[in-house]
C-alpha cells in the first residue's frame, strides 16, 4: 500500500469521525429541543425536593397536581386557540358564569339561602350540563364573532370578558352561591388517595390528545393556525372550524367551573378572576406558539405542571405570594420571548 492510498484512508476515518461527531450533536441538539420543557419541570422537581424534602411527599404531590387541574383543563382548550392563531381573554369569566349557575342549580334542599327556594335538590347530572351549556355557548359565539365579523379574537373575547362577568354579578345580585350537594362536592373530593379533579383532568386529557391527534377537526385547526388562506384554498371549512374550537375550549371552561365549585364547595361572582392568564401562561410555557400551527396538547399539560409546582415550591419555600407573581410573570415573558425567536428562525 503506498503513501497516498494510507493518506486517503486516513483522511477518510478522521472524516467518518467527523460526521458521527455531527450526528451525535445533532441528535441531542433535536432531543433537548422537543423534550427541553420536560428537562425543565424535571430539574424544578429536584431542586425544590433538596431544598425542602416535604415536597416529595405523596400528600404535597397530589396537592400540586390537584392544583394543576382546574387552570389545566382550561388551557386544553386554549391549546386548540393558540394552535389557531387565535386568543381568549374570556376563559376566566366564563368559568365564573358556568359555575355560579351551575351551583345555583346544585344546592342542598335546606340551604340559607337557597337561590331557588322552590325546588328540591336536583340530580347532578343538570348542573353539569348547564355548565358545559354555557360554556359551550358563548364559546361558539366567540368563534361565530370571529369568524363571521372578522373581529380580532383578541377585542371579541375582551367583549365577552365583560359581558360574561357582568351576567355572572347579575345574576347573583353580586353574593356568593354555597352549600352544595355532597354529590356536587364530590367533584372536588377523592377516591382512595385520588382526587377526583386529577381524575377528570386526565380524562380531559386523552379525549382533547385524541381529538388534537386523530381527527380531521385536530388537522384543521393546525392548518387554520399555520397558514388560513392555504386552508381555504385546499377545503377547509375555515369559519365553521373556528365556531367548533372556541366552543370547544367553552367546554373545557366549563369542566373547570365544575371542578372548582366541587373543590371549593361554594362560587363567588369574582371567582377565577386571572385564571385565563395562567392558563394561557401553562400553554405558552409548554411550547404552543401564538404564531399559530405548533402545539401539543403534552406541551400544555407540562405548562401547567411547571406552574403548579413552581407555585407550590415557593409556598413551601417561604416566598411571599408578590413575589410569586413576579417569578411567574417574568417566566411567562421568558416563554413569549423564546417563542418569538424559535418563529423568526423558521421564518
Amino acid at each position: 500500500m503506498d503513501m497516498n492510498t494510507k493518506e486517503i484512508n486516513r483522511n477518510t476515518k478522521i472524516s467518518n469521525q467527523n460526521i458521527g461527531s455531527v450526528k451525535k450533536k445533532s441528535t441531542f441538539i433535536e432531543i433537548w429541543k422537543k423534550y427541553s420543557i420536560a428537562f425543565v419541570l424535571l430539574m424544578m422537581i429536584v431542586a425544590i425536593s433538596i431544598v425542602e424534602p416535604k415536597f416529595l411527599s405523596s400528600k404535597n404531590i397530589f396537592n400540586v397536581l390537584t392544583q394543576a387541574s382546574i387552570f389545566g383543563i382550561m388551557s386544553l382548550g386554549l391549546t386548540l386557540v393558540i394552535i389557531s392563531k387565535g386568543i381568549d381573554l374570556s376563559a376566566g369569566s366564563l368559568l365564573a358564569l358556568a359555575g355560579i349557575v351551575a351551583a345555583s342549580l346544585g344546592q342542598v334542599a335546606n340551604a340559607t339561602p337557597k337561590f331557588y327556594p322552590n325546588i328540591g335538590e336536583l340530580p347532578l347530572i343538570i348542573p353539569i350540563l348547564v355548565a358545559l351549556g354555557i360554556g359551550g355557548i358563548l364559546g361558539a359565539i366567540n368563534g361565530g364573532l370571529i369568524a363571521f365579523t372578522r373581529i380580532p379574537p383578541f377585542i371579541a373575547t375582551l367583549g365577552m370578558t365583560t359581558i360574561a362577568r357582568g351576567f355572572t354579578l347579575m345574576y347573583t345580585g353580586g353574593k356568593p352561591i354555597s352549600q352544595l350537594t355532597p354529590q356536587f362536592t364530590f367533584l372536588g373530593d377523592k377516591i382512595g388517595i385520588l382526587p377526583i379533579p386529577v381524575l377528570i383532568y386526565g380524562i380531559m386529557i386523552f379525549i382533547t390528545w385524541t381529538i388534537l391527534n386523530y381527527t380531521s377537526f385536530g388537522k384543521n385547526i393546525y392548518a387554520i393556525g399555520g397558514n388560513i388562506h392555504a386552508a381555504e384554498v385546499s377545503g377547509v371549512n375555515v369559519k365553521k372550524n373556528m365556531v367548533l374550537i372556541y366552543m370547544y375550549a367553552g367546554l373545557m371552561y366549563g369542566v373547570a367551573a365544575l371542578v372548582f365549585a366541587g373543590r371549593v364547595g361554594s362560587v363567588h361572582p369574582g371567582a377565577a378572576t386571572g385564571y385565563e392568564l395562567t392558563a394561557i401562561a401553562a400553554t405558552t410555557i409548554g411550547g404552543t406558539s401564538h404564531a399559530g400551527g405548533i402545539g401539543t396538547i403534552g406541551g400544555a399539560v407540562i405548562g401547567a405542571l411547571i406552574l403548579s409546582v413552581l407555585r407550590n415550591g415557593l409556598t413551601l419555600l417561604g416566598v411571599q405570594a408578590y413575589w410569586q407573581q413576579i417569578v411567574e410573570g417574568a417566566i411567562i415573558v421568558g416563554a413569549v420571548i423564546v417563542d418569538m425567536r424559535k418563529h423568526k428562525k423558521r421564518n
